[in-house]
């Protein structure tokens, strides 16, 4: 597609430029440069002890000297599988300072689950932290998998003065009594060997900083090769998009997992890049998160849907002042337009939403920070990103403007490809003829005539209900409008004379009150008579959620299954 028919440059926010002409470069060069540009300067608050970005550095270069002692060397892939903390953040940069390759674990993966990324990804090395629900998962895949070494961090240690002494009182019960053993070896011990690791060469375009694992919404999660020009270039790019920020202090709220390829970029990495401080929380809490937003002033707060919902419906959220905020960027799932406009009306902060996968390192487009910022729309490509709705079925042919297709992605965050699945890689990364590959999400999405991107639904959610086709995210879209909802998840189920039956899931506001009839009245001139669900199952506890907040189709469908 040449340059002159891209539809987004004639809305293109005009302090953008969206030719990205960046020379790649190893991704812990953020952090070296940062710490030498603002090395007195507040980079982390882990429940109010402060790390300066000097500090941080410093750690780095001993952490990676300490690992290389223990033979860590270039192309090893070494697992963290770590909460938010000091700890995640300067064991990311020692690994990519040593030319090895991040596996992020999610501390909530179950044991088979966590068996199967281990072996798959070749990790022989774990960095965790002495929780007891953290160290005895690594403990057993230490017997279990391939595992050679754990490196455990003391959790008390990175905690403020008297907060250290209080949990170490009376949580006790929550650490975990790590006895000596040869292949358990203390983070402080490794820290202490000098400061002078080797830095072996990178090629940021072909050597790999960390390997994401998807999801699992479609089967087996599958590793996401990123580079270091992935990563570094994804930064930039969000980076270029939030043209406004300057040189002065600034503060971002960490409460999405860095494990999490949303938080890795939009929090971890692009904080380190600018200099902005990180205010770390181990896992969210809501009461919590209100709380440091109005006692420490952050100005950006990236999280997802349901954390922004969870805040709209707060009964005590007035006590708490949040008009510090101006950076709210969803992301991680889509984000309903009713959140987005209540979130908007009670903090005054426009919430912009924006789309990513593991697969793009993870984000491709944005809502303009200033301008136009469409309800219902993930925006516009990044610098450098061309997206094309291409013919879901010959994956050929460009469909044309504001018709349905599948959303492609090409620029220099897409990844290189699945690790050790060159199938699934074929799959998902095509030559396009023109030099580069593109990225097939297996999202249905539209294009309007000025470039904005609607996402439509993911192909494999589409219901087929007597050969008409169902999007769950347009009958949500609708759910949500009624006053009385909270949650809601849309999926179908098998049935014998349409194919597909469509269902739904609803948490109700406290105190409201809804059945059946009442909702498909409500929705009756919203969507089609095909698309009104027509089984309904009303919840009392919250929906299930994924482990960032998002909304889990995959797992109401598991409870459905369990039922028969």
């Amino acid at each position: 597609m040449p340059e002159k028919d891209f539809p987004w440059l004639k809305t293109y926010p005009r302090s953008v430029n969206w030719e990205y002409t960046k020379k790649p470069e190893p991704l812990y060069i953020f952090l070296e440069n940062t710490a030498s540009k603002y090395p007195a300067r507040a980079a982390v608050d882990h429940m109010g002890k402060k790390y300066d970005w000097q500090t941080l550095w410093d750690e780095v270069l001993c952490l990676a000297k300490g690992l290389q002692e223990i033979g860590v060397k270039k192309g090893d892939h070494i697992g963290l599988f770590l909460p938010n903390s000091p700890y995640y953040v300067i064991s990311y940069y020692a690994v990519l300072l040593c030319g090895a390759c991040v596996v992020n674990l999610n501390p909530l993966y179950a044991e088979q689950e966590l068996k199967h990324l281990i072996e798959d990804s070749g990790a022989e090395i774990i960095i965790s932290v002495d929780l007891e629900m953290l160290y005895y998962k690594m403990h057993q895949m230490l017997r279990e998998t391939r595992l050679k070494k754990l490196v455990i961090c003391s959790f008390v240690k990175s905690l403020p003065f008297p907060k250290n002494i209080l949990f170490r009182t009376f949580k006790a019960k929550d650490l975990a009594q790590v006895k000596p053993e040869e292949r358990i070896l203390w983070y402080d011990t490794l820290t202490a060997k000098g400061n002078n690791p080797v830095r072996p060469p990178i090629d940021p375009h072909n050597d790999l900083a960390v390997i994401q694992y998807t999801g699992g919404t479609t089967g087996t999660p599958k590793g996401a090769m990123l580079t270091h020009e992935n990563l570094y270039a994804n930064t930039l790019q969000c980076l270029s998009w939030f043209y406004e920020i300057d040189d002065h202090p600034a503060k971002m709220m960490g409460v999405l997992p860095f494990f999490h390829v949303f938080a890795m970029t939009a929090v971890l990495n692009f904080s380190v890049a600018h200099g902005i401080e990180i205010i770390t929380l181990p896992r969210f809490d809501l009461k919590e998160t209100l709380k440091i937003i109005h006692k420490k002033k952050p100005q950006f707060f990236p999280a997802v849907p349901a954390i922004y919902s969870a805040i709209n419906h707060c009964p005590t959220r007035e006590k708490y002042d949040l008009s510090s905020l101006r950076y709210c960027l969803s992301g991680g799932a889509p984000l309903p337009v009713e959140v987005k406009k209540t979130f908007e009306e009670k903090t005054g902060c426009v919430l912009i939403e924006g789309y990513g996968l593991s697969e793009s390192s993870p984000v491709a487009t944005v809502n303009p920070v200033r301008g136009e910022n469409r309800a219902g729309s993930i925006g516009l490509p990044l610098p450098g990103t061309i997206i094309e709705i291409i013919d879901p079925q010959d994956k050929k042919t460009l469909m044309p403007i504001g018709e349905r297709g599948e959303l492609c992605i090409r620029g220099p965050q897409v990844m290189k490809g699945y690790w050790n699945k060159p199938e699934a890689t074929a799959d998902v990364l095509r030559p396009t003829g023109e030099g580069d590959l593109r990225l097939y999400t297996g999202d249905i999405a539209i294009m309007d005539k000025d470039g904005y991107i609607y996402i439509v639904d993911r192909l494999k959610d589409m219901i087929i209900t007597n050969g008409y086709n169902v999007y769950p995210r347009n009958v949500e879209e609708a759910v949500y409008k009624h006053p009385n909802v909270e949650e809601c998840i849309v999926a179908g189920l098998p049935d014998e004379k349409r194919g597909e039956i469509v269902k739904i899931w609803l948490k109700l506001k406290e105190g409201r009150t809804l059945t059946p009839d009442d909702l498909k009245e409500f929705l009756k001139d919203k969507i089609s008579p095909m698309e009104i669900p027509k089984l309904y199952e009303f919840r009392d506890q919250p929906l299930p959620k994924t482990m960032i907040g998002k909304l889990s189709r995959k797992d109401v469908l598991a409870q459905e299954l369990e039922k028969k």
